[in-house]
């Protein structure tokens, strides 16, 4: 049951708010806004995985602060690839340093080449455009480069 309020609390502020965060704080009050946060938190440990995913998309569209750890956390250790890509791209979308050189590590270290490929992209979209290169290859389809 709670996590059925919280896909709907999830949905609700994802679909009802296509602004900045700092505009969704203003609209619904900063009480609401923390509340929110609080409960896509809270969500971030459900079973279900698109309920998770939507979460942390949710999470780093509101520049949620508080959630980087948490985001750190799931990015390192996750066992599903698509909720690590979509850590990845929340912890780039809120920007914060720790956050941003995780994502960075991610994809120097992580064991799958697609979060390695998504979180290069997003990194270089969102944090520091050119930090890296996508090189093709005949064998291994793309290879991503650090730019030095």
């Amino acid at each position: 049951m709670k996590a059925l309020a919280l896909f709907f609390v999830a949905a609700f502020l994802m679909l009802a708010f296509t602004a900045t965060a700092q505009d969704v704080r203003k609209e619904i009050g900063a009480a609401k806004f923390d509340q929110a946060v609080a409960n896509l938190l809270v969500a971030l440990d459900s079973k279900n995985a698109g309920l998770t995913r939507s979460a942390i998309y949710t999470l780093g569209e509101f520049k949620a602060e508080k959630a980087v750890l948490p985001l750190m956390a799931i990015l390192r250790n996750g066992t599903d690839e698509k909720t690590r890509i979509a850590a990845a791209y929340a912890l780039c979308k809120i920007g914060a340093g720790v956050g941003t050189y995780a994502v960075k590590q991610a994809v120097r270290f992580d064991d799958s080449e697609k979060v390695k490929m998504h979180a290069a992209w997003y990194y270089n979209l969102l944090v520091s455009g050119g930090t890296f290169a996508f090189i093709p290859t005949e064998t291994n389809g793309t290879i991503v480069a650090e730019n030095k």
